[in-house]
């Protein structure tokens, strides 16, 4: 695929086709890589993606209950007061 440089104020860039975006998953941000002979861009993924929607998921199937007690039978809070 040829693509034009376009003038984009005082720089120039590309624009790429929507679909082409979506097809790559590329949404707000790309890893520009700079190799000796070429240029290579990356999607950049978001940090977390998906975690709400799996803790939804735990918690119906009750998989988000602890796993031992927060407090130990020993311990005392009076140390921390």
């Amino acid at each position: 695929m040829e693509l034009p440089i376009v003038k984009i104020g005082n720089s120039k860039g590309l624009r790429l086709p929507k679909a082409l975006l979506d097809s790559y998953g590329i949404n707000d941000k790309v890893k520009l890589i700079l190799k000796k002979d070429h240029i290579l861009l990356e999607a950049v993924e978001v940090p977390r993606k998906g975690w709400e929607s799996a803790f939804e998921k735990m918690h119906e199937r009750s998989d988000d209950q602890l796993l031992m007690d927060d407090v130990f039978e020993d311990e005392t809070l009076d140390e921390w007061m």
